[in-house]
């Protein structure tokens, strides 16, 4: 890991960290904001209490900004010139505390780099970002797979959709990537994990089974 402008991290080359910030309602996580630093324009993924317009301003800004899902809209605030985009379905959700400029329902991808990917379960607009950063293939899970003391776990609510939520752990499962990034980790407990594409459906496998068999994680 290395350190960069105040307050930052650089937990992998190209991808920055914004300051951790403890989950109200579960203080033993921690959340975090990432900027993807890339040609086309700086992508930030998942919105966190700590991130404001000048957080990544020594690293080139933030050029849009994406949510995984409509929880992350209640921590941080609109970023003035950064457009918000998030799937539709959680979309009317976000639109009340947040400005979204925009929404997507399908699977696609910005600039031949970052896929947008759909994995409704957490919630109907749950979705995963897989950026090919020419050295590393990140995944941004969000709750969908987050890090809880270092194991990959699910987040299945009350109102999640549980049938939903195993087809698109299904869909991450067979996703090429070596760098796991979801939005909450364990404080005090790595917030990103490398991984080799066996290794990722060994432990998804086991996520799968825990949730089909009624678990939450």
């Amino acid at each position: 890991m290395t350190l960069t402008a105040p307050g930052l991290e650089r937990p992998v080359h190209g991808l920055y960290a914004s300051p951790s910030e403890p989950l109200p309602f579960a203080r033993s996580l921690h959340i975090r904001a990432f900027l993807l630093r890339r040609e086309a324009g700086n992508v930030l993924i998942y919105s966190a209490p700590a991130v404001d317009p000048g957080t990544f301003a020594e690293v080139g800004g933030i050029a849009r900004a994406y949510l995984n899902h409509r929880h992350e809209a209640t921590f941080g605030t609109d970023l003035p010139g950064v457009p918000l985009f998030v799937h539709a379905a959680d979309g009317a959700a976000v639109a009340r505390t947040r400005a979204v400029r925009g929404t997507f329902s399908r699977r696609h991808t910005l600039d031949r780099d970052l896929e947008v990917i759909p994995t409704p379960g957490h919630t109907p607009g749950a979705t995963s970002y897989l950026w090919d950063s020419g050295e590393h293939r990140f995944l941004f899970t969000g709750d969908t797979i987050y890090l809880r003391d270092g194991d990959w776990v699910a987040a299945v609510l009350d109102s999640s959709d549980r049938a939903a939520y195993l087809d698109s752990l299904a869909v991450i499962r067979e996703l090429d990537f070596d760098v796991l990034v979801p939005w909450a980790a364990t404080a005090g407990h790595p917030y990103h994990a490398t991984t080799s594409n066996r290794e990722a459906r060994r432990r998804i496998d086991a996520i799968i089974r825990r949730v089909r068999h009624g678990e939450d994680r």
